[in-house]
């Protein structure tokens, strides 16, 4: 499935989800299918917000050197 959905892309899908979830849109038929879509968006959202944060970090800590004079 696709990862190269975007992080607003998928936490939109993953809202309208919720959202069909609490208003009791989904049928019972329905209901799995949407959950393990929601579980796949649910991750493909964990993964990025945890490449950011590592991505910052990295910037962060260059700043830092850079400040300090270190080579990385």
């Amino acid at each position: 499935m696709s990862n190269q959905l975007s992080y607003t892309a998928a936490f939109e899908e993953l809202k309208t989800i919720v959202e069909e979830i609490e208003d009791g849109e989904i049928t019972v038929d329905d209901l799995s299918d949407k959950v393990k879509r929601a579980a796949l968006l649910i991750k493909i959202c964990k993964s990025k917000l945890t490449e950011t944060e590592a991505d910052v970090n990295k910037i962060l800590e260059d700043l830092d050197r850079e400040g300090t004079g270190e080579e990385s």
